[in-house]
């Protein structure tokens, strides 16, 4: 049984049964709960995405699934009905990114780390600006997304948990705690990252700028210290072309090779002509350092696509040179445990009689 292949006929038989027996019949009958996530909207009706994902199947593929074969989030029922050319909508709101809870706490640190109440003209400001960050599709949000009353809440959640806050915490999450501890820790270079994220959004740029590949296919081990929105420039700079043919350039006519500035790879000697003039471009600094300036060639490094991924992987980024001396160390360990593992076999050998 395909999972997800489904088409907008089947759904629409799933709705007129459910018209037909009524919602908690419907949901009885295959053994289904209420939506928790996604609901789907139909001729200004509301109907139990997952529910009705899971009985379409029965029209195209002769059974309907069971609840425990497939998930009603956007991994699975929700996708499945937007294919399908169905309008789903959240029934709560996305968690907050790193980006949003950033300007939240930057709030707060201009509060003398106090929250704020919904009605102060700061946080409706706030509010408005959230409304405009690129980072939660419309279909993930609801009417109260990211709205005064939430991000009062939200600056309280940040206020509560600094370390000289002598009452309860409100729910605040693991990483409100880690860009509360950023500011804490470099609150220079974290208040300059919330002003590129405002001056993106107010110039638009940043809206311009789509989703990275890592963000596409969900990857949480992709991280950047100033958050998802100047990662996505700052790719932009690591993929323009003309800075990218420069650099190459100018390594071939110092008489370099282009091989990996972190591990040595090189493409063409691996892969022959396929593999000729072929390396990535890596913008060795973030942001939020580098500044908005033009980006000079020694700003820029040649890596290989497995160095380029380790560097992005994890905040902070170490620069090639630190990537490298990382790997030779990882070798000379190899080296060192392989020749002590070695020693032992080599005595044995000395103590055994010849024939």
């Amino acid at each position: 049984m395909r999972r997800g292949a489904i088409t907008r006929e089947s759904v629409l038989k799933a709705l007129a049964e459910h018209d037909e027996l009524g919602r908690d019949a419907f949901l009885a009958n295959y053994g289904f709960g209420e939506a928790r996530s996604y609901v789907l909207v139909h001729e200004g009706q509301e109907y139990d995405s997952k529910a009705v994902a899971g009985v379409a199947h029965k029209w195209d593929q002769g059974r309907a699934l069971t609840p425990s074969e497939f998930s009603g989030g956007k991994d699975h029922a929700a996708a499945w009905l937007k294919r399908a050319g169905f309008q789903v909508k959240a029934i709560k709101n996305p968690d907050w990114a790193r980006d949003e809870i950033i300007l939240a706490c930057h709030l707060v640190m201009e509060n003398s780390w106090k929250g704020l109440d919904a009605q102060d003209s700061r946080v409706v400001e706030l509010s408005a600006l959230l409304q405009l960050l690129p980072i939660h599709a419309e279909a993930e949000r609801n009417e109260k997304f990211r709205n005064s009353n939430g991000v009062a809440r939200k600056t309280f959640d940040i206020a509560t948990r600094h370390p000289e806050y002598q009452g309860k915490p409100t729910n605040g999450g693991a990483l409100d705690v880690a860009v509360l501890r950023a500011f804490l820790a470099r609150p220079e270079e974290m208040t300059e990252v919330a002003r590129l994220i405002r001056q993106g959004i107010a110039t638009g740029e940043l809206q311009s700028l789509g989703a990275t590949e890592d963000e596409e296919f969900g990857d949480g081990d992709y991280s950047a210290p100033e958050g998802r929105l100047l990662m996505r420039r700052h790719r932009a700079r690591e993929r323009n072309k003309g800075l990218r043919k420069k650099k190459i350039t100018s390594v071939l006519q110092s008489g370099s090779r282009l091989a990996c500035e972190a591990c040595g790879f090189d493409f063409e000697a691996v892969y022959g002509d396929r593999g000729a003039g072929y390396i990535e471009c890596h913008h060795v600094l973030p942001l939020h350092v580098a500044g908005e300036g033009r980006t000079k060639l020694s700003d820029l490094a040649l890596i290989c696509a497995n160095c380029h991924r380790m560097i992005h992987r994890r905040a902070p980024w170490p620069t090639p040179g630190e990537l490298r001396a990382s790997i030779e160390q990882k070798h000379a360990a190899d080296r060192r445990a392989a020749e002590a593992l070695a020693r032992p076999r080599r005595a044995a050998d000395e103590q055994m009689p010849n024939p």
